[in-house]
C-alpha cells in the first residue's frame, strides 16, 4: 500500500504527527508512506525512519507538486492539518481512501470566544488516532519521536552537551505566547546552575543581554543554531523549560522534565507534553504546566497575538517565577 501523510506545519504540529507514522509502519510494514510538508520544516522528519518519500511545498509550487502526486497513485491520503490547500491535494492528486482529521476549529471558536469549553478532554495525538480507526492503526502509547543524524550535529554543539544544564527555550511565534523580557530575567536570575537559552534571531539580543548580566551561567544559543541542533541540546538538558512552542513537543518526544509556561493559550486545546500512556508515570513525574488560571480573557485565541488585546497581559506578568525557579533548582522533584 502507498500513503500520502499531509501536515504542512508548524514544528509542534509536525512532531505531534510523529506517532501515526510509527504506527502506522506498524500496522503496515511493507507499506510506502510519503509525507507532504512545507519545505521548510523538512528537517525535523529528514532523518524519520518511517518516511519514504519527501514532497516539499515551496512558496509556488503546489501545482507541481500535485502533478508529481497523481503520479503515485496514493491507496491513502491521510489529513493532518485540513485546509483549502488539503482540500484542494486531496481533490487533485485522489486516492482509493481519503481520511481528514477533525480540527475542531468551532469548538476552539466558542473556548475563545463565548468560553464554552466544549473540547473533549482528549490530546491531538488521540484525536489523530481517531480519524485513522477505518485503517485499523492503534497507537502504541509510546509517544512522540525524534530522530537526527550525527552528521548534523557539529562538535562545537557537542562539546556543550559535556556539562550538566538547563535548556530554556525563550522564543514563541506569537508575543502573546512568550514572557516578556523582565520576566525571562527573573527566571534565569533565580536558577543556580548553567542555562542553555534557545530561540530564533527574534530572541538574540534578549539572549546577549542575559549572557552579559551572567556570562557565567547563561550561554546564549539563540540565532545560532539548526532546529536540529536545538533539539539535541534539548535532548541532552536535565530540564526544559518552554512555552507552548515546539521546542516543547520535542522535548516531550525526548521524554524530558518539561516547565511549561502558558499565556493566552491553555493546555485544554489538547497541545500540552505528549508522553504518551505507557509513559503516564513519567508524564506525572516530570510534566509542569504553568497558567495563570481563573482570567476570564483567557484563552484569548488559538494561536496568539503581537500583544495583549487587554494590554494587561496578566496571563504571564503574573506567572508563579518563584514556582518555576523552585521546580528547576529542585532536581529531585522531577
Amino acid at each position: 500500500m502507498k500513503f500520502l501523510i499531509i501536515r504542512f506545519s508548524s514544528i509542534g504540529d509536525i512532531v505531534l504527527t510523529t506517532p501515526v507514522l510509527r504506527c502506522l509502519k506498524k500496522r503496515y510494514p511493507d507499506a510506502e508512506v510519503h509525507y507532504l510538508t512545507k519545505a521548510q520544516f523538512h528537517p525535523l522528519l529528514i532523518a524519520n525512519p518511517h518516511i519514504n518519500k519527501f514532497h516539499l511545498l515551496e512558496k509556488d509550487n503546489l501545482d507541481d507538486l500535485i502533478k508529481d502526486m497523481q503520479k503515485e497513485k496514493f491507496d491513502v491520503i491521510i489529513d493532518l492539518h485540513k485546509n483549502i490547500r488539503t482540500l484542494k491535494v486531496k481533490q487533485s492528486v485522489g486516492a482509493k481512501k481519503i481520511l481528514t482529521f477533525n480540527k475542531l476549529n468551532f469548538e476552539k471558536w466558542l473556548k475563545v470566544n463565548l468560553k464554552v469549553d466544549m473540547l473533549p478532554d482528549k490530546h491531538i495525538v488521540d484525536r489523530y488516532f481517531e480519524s485513522l480507526k477505518p485503517l485499523g492503526i492503534e497507537n502504541d502509547g509510546q509517544g512522540l519521536d525524534y530522530y537526527i543524524w550525527d552528521k548534523e550535529v557539529y562538535d562545537f554543539v557537542l562539546s556543550l552537551t559535556n556539562t550538566h544544564y538547563i535548556a530554556f527555550a525563550i522564543g514563541a511565534n506569537h508575543a502573546t505566547k512568550r514572557l516578556p523580557e523582565e520576566k525571562i530575567f527573573e527566571i534565569c536570575s533565580k536558577i543556580h546552575q548553567k542555562v542553555y537559552l534557545l530561540g530564533g534571531k527574534k530572541e538574540e539580543l534578549v539572549g546577549e543581554k542575559l549572557n552579559d548580566l551572567f556570562p557565567a551561567q547563561i550561554v546564549n544559543l539563540c540565532g545560532k543554531l539548526t532546529v536540529n541542533e536545538s533539539a539535541f541540546i534539548i535532548k541532552h538538558a536535565q530540564k526544559v523549560i518552554t512555552h507552548d512552542t515546539g521546542m516543547m513537543h520535542i522535548a516531550a518526544a525526548f521524554k524530558k522534565p518539561i516547565l511549561s509556561i502558558w499565556g493566552n493559550t491553555v493546555p485544554e486545546f489538547g497541545m500540552y507534553p505528549y508522553y504518551g500512556d505507557k509513559n503516564k508515570e513519567i508524564a506525572e513525574k516530570q510534566s509542569f504546566m504553568f497558567e495563570v488560571k481563573g482570567l476570564s480573557c483567557r484563552p484569548c485565541s488559538k494561536l496568539g497575538y503581537e500583544k495583549c488585546p487587554k494590554g494587561h497581559f496578566k496571563c504571564m506578568m503574573e506567572q508563579d517565577v518563584e514556582g518555576i525557579c523552585k521546580l528547576a533548582n529542585e532536581a529531585d522533584k522531577l
